[in-house]
Formats: C-alpha cells, structure tokens, sequence
C-alpha cells in the first residue's frame, strides 16, 4: 500500500490520511459521506507539551501513568454505549448530551495514545501506517472478505479444509 501524504505536511503522514486509507481499504466506501477533518499528530503533540509544561505534568507522564489514564477513558468511554445493545453507524440513538459525551471521551482516549507514544518515543504515524500493511497481510481479502474470525483460524481452517476436503 502507498501511504498517502499531506503535502501541507512537508511528507508527513497525517491522521487524516491514515484514517482514509484505513477506511478506503477496509470497506471500499465512506459511510455516509462522513470525512475527519485535516489532523497533524505533531501539533497535537505540540500544543499537549505546552498544556502539560505549563502545569509542571510530565513528572507524572510515564508510561505506566498514561497507560492508565488512557484504559480509565477508555472505561468512560465504554460506559457511552453501555446496556444499549447495537448502536448505528453514526450513533443517532444518542441524545446531544452524549454525543458530545462521545466526542469529549473519543477526544481524551487520542490525546493520551499521542501522549503515550510520544514518552514511548514510537513515531505514531510511521506504526499506524505499518501495522495497516502488517494487517494487510494476515487478512487477505480473497480470504477474510465478509467474514469476522481472527487471523489465526483462517490458517488453521485452510490446512484443515485442505487436508479434508468436503465429501460428495
């Protein structure tokens, strides 16, 4: 897969462009139209590093900690669609109040993943971008198409289906 690149971004891969890239190759549509906008990973981390300076943070920022706090907003995040059964693609069920709930807690859960790889020192884009082609791999479409099972069961199933071959 080309990775695609914002050329505002000097060649730098963009959430933007990993989400589309992501969303192009996962389902071959966009859903209803819906597009993220124009995101850069390092002004987000920018602009957190001057939020967490000003407030003398970092000292609290190891990866444990953040590891933590980010499975906690995960946990609120959850709890948004918790007891409801199956939400739509676009969550309509949910009231003004949740939504934006939604797009406080979605908000949080990607601050802390930036802030978390950042103290990591992992380059965010360059593994979103590698585990998508590393996924690419493991789930072949003429295999997994419109099927859910994990990688490992496709394998498992093949050699047994070809040692075994259905009887007529």
């Amino acid at each position: 897969m080309t990775p695609i690149f914002c050329s505002a971004l000097q060649d730098r891969p963009c959430m933007t462009a990993v989400f589309k890239i992501v969303w192009i190759e996962m389902s071959g549509q966009n859903v209803r139209g819906f597009q993220f906008s124009q995101l850069d990973l390092d002004r987000l981390r920018e602009r957190q590093d001057l939020f967490v300076e000003e407030r003398d943070w970092a000292q609290f920022h190891t990866p444990r900690n953040l590891l933590c706090a980010l499975v906690g907003e995960v946990g609120e995040l959850a709890e948004i669609f918790q007891w409801r059964g199956e939400v739509s693609i676009g969550a309509s069920e949910l009231s003004v109040r949740e939504r934006d709930n939604l797009k406080d807690e979605l908000s949080d859960v990607m601050l802390y993943l930036i802030r978390l790889a950042q103290v990591c020192e992992v380059d965010l884009s360059a593994a979103v971008l590698a585990k998508i082609e590393k996924n690419e791999k493991k789930y072949p479409t003429e295999t997994v198409k419109g099927k859910w099972k994990k990688y490992t069961e496709y394998k498992q199933n093949t050699t047994e289906d070809e040692a075994n071959p259905p009887q007529s």
